[in-house]
């Protein structure tokens, strides 16, 4: 094994040649612009917005749509960057593909692993969120299902435990579930079963094809936007603007503590990246689908955001239903009905799209050897990636029953904004385009705006340093410190102080493209919000994905040197 081998390249020219020869051409092309758009629109507005959402505002108050700005920036440059790639690679595998032409084999396959927390893993989350609204939306009609059947196993247990340390606090449904939960060889049975059923009939739909997963996606997208609306509407009457102060309540530093949460609510948006070969046109309508579903959820978001802060007190936002719970405590209960509703439908919607995406991406892998090639065996009658799709069903399904939420939405967040940032990294390895207004080619296509970042990105890391030391004096002093109790919360934001020193030299040395240095610089930014305890698990996933490469991948890939 040489070092050198490890970053082997797959070449533009090859992957362009495999598309015109029609040896990746394999799967249904039925997505228009408008399709893709909606199936950013339902990956993006789902969890993060009907779950994640509420703790988010808890933490930051109403300042938590600067959070979402600052995320909607970032994830603005690292789509342009996503629309880019899509134009130049028009295949499946998303940000793994991207990553095999700019860095090589061994990036590549930390990004597929990577996005495989995104994906599956994030899926997972979107479950148990999904699981208590329909719950709920049950009970509404007078059936209810006993507590052991309603919530995962780790949070029943962790309810246990706290109740034995604190025999005296308020009796929850975890406690419940404990307690009444039936018991198999001195084992509690405790799972979530809406989840696990939600998760089983998701993947039949995809496994059954695109076009049947299109035309459902769609009409629980326009239903969602609609429910959401009406939200905003009746919401806007029950505004206090007494709510709105303190503006910042836990400083920014409140505003940063809902970082996993605020970008988790834009995961999505790249999974259109995926589809592809799914497309009629995705050199065309893939960039446009990505960044029209981003801006449409972006402005969602911030007014959503400042609704939720308006009619109740932040404080009373650190729930799981926070839509249903505004409208609970403002006694509106016919709209406590409709928005369990939207929420089953938005978040059924978000579990299409992931659950699309992961088998794509194994699908794409399988086809450079790096995995078996079973992953990229497609059937026959439904044209779509059975066998990755039944895999990524169990990927989905079994952790269900012994991970709880809290840990899933860090873990998936870290692992995506790792993977954006080296998207942004890649789109600057790549040689400039020319556009050509004359050539029939090109025409319709996306192109990355090129601005030489030689002047401008140094002098925004300049102003930014001399604002910060003018507005907040001892914030430098602060991250520099060496005292034992904040060394380690410190070396996130140490490492991307160095990080803007070192692209400022590179943008002035070699003329970067300035909207990928942006791109990256912001997510590196939004990384250092993440907590030292997600960086530990998420290199702890990281040994064993390189460990499952050094062991099949590596000897099987196809560009292994003969």
């Amino acid at each position: 094994m040489s070092f050198k081998s490890l970053f082997r390249k797959k070449s533009l020219s090859l992957i362009v040649q495999q598309e015109k020869q029609g040896e990746s051409v394999i799967l249904n092309k039925v997505l228009s612009v408008k399709d893709l758009t909606f199936f950013g629109i339902a990956a993006i507005i789902g969890g993060g917005t009907f779950s994640a959402i509420g703790n988010a505002c808890f933490s930051g108050g109403p300042a938590v749509i600067l959070l979402y700005i600052i995320c909607a920036i970032a994830c603005g440059f690292t789509a342009l960057c996503y629309a880019e790639f899509a134009v130049r690679v028009p295949v499946s595998g998303s940000a793994y593909t991207y990553a095999y032409v700019s860095f090589g084999e061994l990036f590549a396959w930390i990004i597929g692993w990577a996005l495989l927390m995104e994906y599956s893993i994030g899926n997972i989350y979107i479950a148990f969120s999904w699981s208590g609204y329909f719950t709920n939306l049950l009970d509404g009609f007078g059936l209810h299902l006993p507590e052991w059947l309603t919530i995962n196993y780790r949070a029943a247990h962790t309810a246990f435990l706290n109740a034995a340390k604190d025999p005296v606090q308020k009796v929850g449904e975890g406690l419940i579930a404990w307690n009444n939960a039936p018991q198999f060889i001195g084992l509690r049975i405790i799972f979530d079963l809406p989840a696990v059923l939600i998760n089983i009939f998701i993947t039949w739909l995809v496994y059954k094809g695109t076009k049947e997963s299109k035309n459902i996606s769609n009409i629980m997208v326009m239903i969602k936007l609609a429910v959401i609306l009406l939200i905003i509407i009746v919401g806007l009457f029950y505004v206090d603007i007494e709510n709105w102060v303190p503006f910042m309540p836990n400083g920014f530093g409140g505003v940063m503590a809902g970082v996993s949460a605020v970008f988790f609510a834009y995961i999505g948006f790249d999974a259109v990246s995926t589809l592809a070969e799914d497309c009629k046109n995705p050199q065309r309508d893939l960039p446009r689908g990505m960044i029209y579903s981003l801006i449409i959820c972006t402005v969602i978001y911030i007014v959503l955001a400042l609704v939720l802060t308006g009619m109740v007190s932040y404080s009373l936002l650190s729930v799981t239903d926070p839509l249903a719970e505004i409208f609970k405590i403002k006694e509106v209960k016919w709209m406590i009905f409709i928005v369990s509703i939207a929420a089953v439908v938005a978040m059924t919607s978000v579990l299409i799209v992931f659950q699309m995406g992961q088998p794509r991406i194994w699908m794409t892998m399988s086809r450079d050897g790096l995995l078996p090639k079973r992953f990229s065996s497609i059937h026959p009658k439904y044209k779509t990636p059975g066998f990755a799709t039944i895999i990524t069903g169990f990927v989905v399904g079994i952790p269900m029953f012994f991970t709880d939420e809290n840990f899933i939405l860090d873990f998936t967040s870290i692992g995506t904004l790792f993977a954006f940032v080296l998207v942004c990294g890649g789109v600057l390895m790549l040689p400039q385009r020319i556009k050509d207004e004359n050539n029939i080619a090109t025409i319709g296509k996306f192109y990355l705006p090129y601005i030489n970042a030689k002047w401008i990105f140094p002098s925004i890391v300049i102003f930014a340093f001399f604002s910060i030391q003018f507005f907040i004096p001892d914030f430098f002093i602060s991250k520099l410190s060496f005292a034992s109790d904040a060394i380690a919360a410190n070396i996130p934001m140490l490492v991307f102080f160095i990080l803007c020193v070192i692209m400022s030299i590179l943008s002035f040395t070699k003329n970067l493209s300035l909207i990928p240095v942006l791109g990256l610089i912001s997510c590196c930014y939004l990384l250092t919000g993440m907590a030292v305890s997600n960086w530990i698990w998420f290199s702890i996933w990281l040994a064993i994905g390189l460990a499952v490469y050094f062991l099949y991948s590596y000897k099987n890939s196809k560009l292994a040197i003969k």
